[in-house]
């Protein structure tokens, strides 16, 4: 805790009460040993989100009409990206997660350093147009990470891994799956089905495969876990950004 983030969350705490953002300060100091074993790789576990893996698209009240908005529009979506794809954009690029980068996994960037990417919204513009609307204006994406679609070549496999934390919550609209495709998240292994979404928390173990024989697009949006509150939205954004500013 440095006294910059002290003095934010005493703002909080003013504003929303003294216990508003217990969570996060318990988070800060949690041990390793609390948390679940499938979640050991994560960097931090905010205390009292369930520790539930995947979850239903539709049964947050906050993330189903940002869903329905993706599926219902997923054609066009899918024959959008299809132009941009074969165009060769320049807007495409190798994915570097945290942990890796690869090659053979590609991104196309709409939404990146906690605003969105206004070049792709000529290259995908309902995608664009969907994501600010229903997450970005919102305040339901996560602003500390991104939007993108996701590609993975074939051959392609994402190894197992945890991601940071567990107070953001991982969105997939499958755009473009061939046969062949998979994702195993907490040991349940599933099949993105094309035009659906699929919502789980990705400070589990996760892994990802394309042992297809053409690219496997799905739009990614990070999004703020539902059992999450705003006090606590506020004070995470503040505390995450001040340790990238002193680690940076």
């Amino acid at each position: 805790m440095t006294p910059e983030i002290e003095k934010i969350f005493e703002g909080i705490k003013a504003v929303h009460g003294e216990d508003s953002i217990e969570r996060v300060e318990e988070m800060l100091y949690a041990s390793r040993k609390q948390r679940h074993p499938l979640q050991a790789g994560a960097k931090w576990i905010m205390p009292g989100i369930s520790q539930t893996p995947w979850h239903d698209p539709y049964a947050h009240p906050e993330i189903a009409p940002i869903v329905r908005a993706f599926e219902s529009n997923h054609a066009i979506i899918k024959r959008e990206l299809e132009v941009a794809w074969t165009g060769n954009s320049t807007e495409f690029s190798t994915y570097e997660h945290y942990l890796t980068r690869q090659e053979n996994w590609q991104a196309l960037y709409l939404f990146r350093d906690g605003a969105p990417v206004p070049v792709s919204g000529a290259s995908v513009p309902t995608a664009f147009s969907i994501l600010n609307e229903y997450a970005v204006e919102t305040d339901k994406i996560c602003p500390l990470l991104e939007s993108h679609f996701s590609t993975l070549l074939p051959g392609a496999a994402i190894s197992p891994h945890c991601d940071l934390w567990n107070f953001s919550i991982n969105l997939h609209l499958a755009v473009d799956i061939p046969e062949g495709c998979g994702i195993t998240v907490a040991g349940e292994t599933r099949e993105w089905q094309e035009g659906n979404c699929i919502l789980f928390d990705y400070s589990f173990e996760h892994e990802a495969w394309n042992k297809g024989a053409r690219p496997r697009t799905c739009l990614l949006v990070d999004l703020w876990h539902p059992e999450t509150t705003i006090p606590e939205r506020a004070a995470l954004v503040e505390v995450i950004s001040e340790i990238r500013r002193l680690m940076a």
